[in-house]
């Protein structure tokens, strides 16, 4: 006990030590929250994994995912924008339940007002995947098919409001044929759906895994440029498609209105540099995004352009 009591002044004052040597820390020791808004297995939960992790190490605390999932991401938006702004509760964002949601129905939050941008995680890869039995191997193809076949084809997405949702309302007009959206709660069982033949079609990551098994067959990715996962599959714009399309695909971090500024420069900081962390490159990549680090202000601008730009997409396809 004696040994304990002396040691004990050390311990603090080396502790003391390395908290002043590295500035002050915006965080307590409490564990800090890190809202999925989507189920386990989502492509979002995937992401959300990764970066807890990371961010848990760099902080030196513990970084609990909670997966609160509903309303194509609203209820775990919410959750965020209505939690206490002590930078302890976190939403780990898609583009689809910050600026294609909240234009479908009352969510409760305003993207633009009751979140604070963090950072960036990066901009998302997906692949536009079809049932094996569907006889078709690009988008031409399919869009041949869709109009031979009227009102036959349905696509899966993670929700109303989420991208997967926009991007096939958009293919259906850009093709010119009908299909039937089929909402589910999240890419996960969405895109067993269409491994089970149940769906036709699902445009979302999560599919990548199902295309290299052979259980589904890609026929097109998007993104900036071809996805590394799929070298011989051409992009949506190779086969002149989705070159007007609103930017649904990316990720990133937000926190409560009213938080601190220090601890969102704090967050934002060690974010970035998880996210040079090669290990967590590697990881971002297996489920289809390419980190970017960016500041908050920089993120703060991407949401108010894609926000605007994809509300007057959805009322042109009269879905808002």
């Amino acid at each position: 006990m004696l040994g304990a009591g002396l040691a004990a002044p050390l311990l603090l004052h080396h502790r003391d030590a390395r908290a002043q040597a590295a500035g002050a820390s915006a965080f307590s020791d409490r564990p800090l929250r890190y809202i999925c808004p989507f189920p386990p297995g989502a492509t979002n939960d995937n992401i959300a994994r990764v970066m807890s992790r990371a961010l848990g190490e760099r902080l030196g605390i513990s970084v609990v995912v909670e997966n609160r999932a509903g309303a194509g991401g609203a209820v775990g938006a919410r959750l965020v924008a209505e939690a206490k702004p002590d930078a302890h509760t976190l939403l780990n964002a898609s583009a689809g339940n910050l600026v294609i949601a909240p234009h479908l129905s009352a969510v409760g939050y305003d993207p633009l007002r009751d979140l604070a941008p963090v950072a960036l995680t990066g901009e998302a890869y997906s692949i536009v995947a079809v049932h094996p039995s569907l006889p078709v191997t690009t988008i031409a193809g399919l869009v041949d098919y869709a109009r031979k076949n009227p009102g036959l084809l349905n696509y899966a997405s993670a929700g109303i409001g989420s991208a997967g949702h926009l991007r096939g309302a958009l293919l259906a007009e850009e093709g010119r044929f009908d299909a039937v959206h089929a909402p589910f709660p999240g890419s996960a069982p969405a895109a067993h759906s269409v491994v089970a033949g149940d769906c036709h079609l699902i445009i979302d990551p999560i599919a990548a895994p199902h295309v290299r098994a052979g259980r589904l067959r890609g026929i097109a990715t998007l993104g900036p440029d071809r996805w590394d996962l799929f070298p011989g599959t051409p992009t949506l714009t190779e086969q002149t498609f989705g070159e007007a399309w609103p930017n649904g695909g990316w990720f990133g971090l937000f926190a409560p209105r009213g938080t601190p500024d220090a601890a969102i420069a704090e967050l934002n900081r060690h974010y970035n540099d998880s996210l040079a962390d090669p290990a967590v490159e590697a990881a971002l990549r297996r489920f289809g995004l390419r980190p970017i680090a960016a500041t908050p202000q920089e993120l703060a601008r991407r949401v108010a352009a894609d926000h605007a730009e994809s509300g007057d997409t959805l009322r042109r396809l009269r879905i808002a």
